[in-house]
């Protein structure tokens, strides 16, 4: 089969790979349709690592995918061949103290199908446990679908940091992540939804999807106008989704006493110079968030009702004999990409 794969940084190559072995009990093999290029993707192909992860040249990336049953091993019910999914790369043990305390994104024995441990999803099969795979509507396109993964990291983290009716959210970053974010926060009761980025598309993005506010970073201090929205109260509840000390450090001091902070986004380096103090003086609540925990189908359900437009966040698709432009594209920010999909 075929496959895209990051041979060095800022190099993919479309190379050839192995089948994946036949699925056994409780295994379906899929076909993959489309895949999203998330930005721990993006830290492979620009840096060579992702969250101290170095990359296992050559690799194959991708852990945003939705694709069709095309076998089924022994024992599953529910996915017969033809059957569309979203895949969830996490792959739990289901007995760790974890997995058996509701919390599967910390599974002690996880196999993550992301480049590093296994594989990733930008190749054409893949053979997974069938609890992996969730249906999707044949209302529901596989480009839409590959946004099931990431808007379900966005659930984890409001189940980690649930909205009181009426709160303030603050939003730092106006990527995917961040755009989802203000979606689900709107959807979930906030009163007042406030994204900050530097790039004007995605702003004017952002309100499509449920902000209130808009600050652009590039021209005030992202802090100064939160608090000055807020009537110097500062928000609730921040989302950071952009994971560096410029997002993170105007989060802590815009956050209200007794606020909470969510870092979603992946810095690129150990981050250095938090400002802490700001963090005591405000008895705030520092929350990190790893990955997703399960929540595909609730996913797939506000992406299917429209109660979550993800679909607006797709903006340029690829093949997959373009997956190198396709990452070119999002590194670079060029033609007003918000969501790259690789299709297959």
């Amino acid at each position: 089969m075929q496959s895209a794969q990051l041979v060095a940084p800022q190099r993919v190559e479309v190379r050839p790979m192995p089948d994946p072995h036949e699925p056994g009990p409780g295994e379906v093999t899929v076909r993959v349709r489309a895949v999203g290029l998330c930005g721990s993707d993006l830290h492979y192909y620009l840096e060579g690592s992702c969250a101290s992860y170095p990359a296992p040249y050559p690799c194959v990336l991708g852990h945003e995918p939705a694709g069709e049953i095309v076998a089924a091993g022994r024992g599953v019910e529910g996915l017969a061949e033809g059957a569309r999914v979203a895949i969830d790369p996490n792959v739990t043990c289901g007995q760790c103290a974890f997995c058996r305390a509701g919390r599967c994104n910390l599974c002690e024995n996880c196999i993550f199908l992301g480049g590093v441990q296994e594989p990733g999803l930008l190749r054409e099969l893949a053979t997974i446990p069938a609890r992996n795979a969730a249906p999707i509507p044949a209302s529901l396109g596989y480009a839409a679908a590959a946004l099931v993964e990431p808007l379900s990291v966005i659930l984890h983290a409001f189940d980690l940091a649930p909205i009181e009716a009426g709160a303030t959210v603050a939003v730092m970053g106006a990527g995917p992540i961040g755009l989802l974010a203000a979606a689900v926060a709107r959807h979930n009761g906030a009163g007042r939804v406030i994204v900050a980025d530097r790039i004007r598309p995605r702003l004017e993005l952002a309100r499509e999807m449920g902000a209130d506010s808009t600050v652009d970073i590039g021209r005030e201090s992202a802090a100064e106008a939160i608090l000055d929205l807020t009537g110097g109260q500062g928000a609730h509840l921040i989302v950071d989704a952009a994971g560096k000390p410029d997002s993170l450090n105007p989060a802590l001091r815009a956050v209200r006493p007794g606020g909470r902070v969510v870092l979603i986004g992946i810095p690129s380096d150990a981050v250095t110079g938090v400002d802490l103090h700001a963090a005591l003086h405000r008895e705030a609540t520092l929350l990190a968030l790893k990955r997703s925990n399960r929540g595909d189908h609730e996913a797939i359900r506000l992406i299917e009702s429209g109660a979550i437009p993800a679909a607006r966040l797709v903006t340029h698709p690829f093949a997959l004999a373009e997956t190198d432009r396709a990452f070119q594209t999002v590194a670079r920010y060029e033609d007003g990409v918000v969501k790259a999909v690789v299709e297959l």
